[in-house]
């Protein structure tokens, strides 16, 4: 017999679960309505690729909305859904977790990212 039942932990991690749509959430919760461009240079790391894949995947899932502008060049803003801005206790929890962590190690943030 095949449990068909979903855990939420599942269901929330299949959603952002991973790193970058959690870089993207924070970048839009610290300053929503962002150009491809400002994300593209918030978040350390990530290919033009990468971005485009992981912002149509969140699209799709209903957590940021895209908004296409009439004009020339084309201008593009990412923002975020009810449902995307209903994430940031967690992300603030994470966060808090981190600063906790980084202390306990004796790390400051930059030194930890170099490891």
């Amino acid at each position: 017999m095949v449990n068909t039942k979903i855990c939420p932990i599942e269901a929330a991690l299949n959603l952002i679960g991973h790193k970058w749509k959690v870089l993207i959430l924070r970048n839009l919760l610290n300053r929503n309505n962002q150009r491809f461009s400002e994300l593209l240079k918030g978040i350390n790391g990530i290919s033009q690729k990468m971005l485009t894949q992981q912002l149509r995947q969140m699209e799709q899932n209903g957590l940021i909305s895209r908004k296409v502008y009439a004009e020339v060049p084309p201008k593009v803003e990412y923002s975020l859904t009810e449902l995307g801005l209903s994430l940031q206790p967690i992300l603030e929890s994470i966060s808090t977790w981190g600063k906790g962590y980084l202390e306990h190690q004796g790390k400051q943030q930059e030194d930890f990212i170099n490891d």
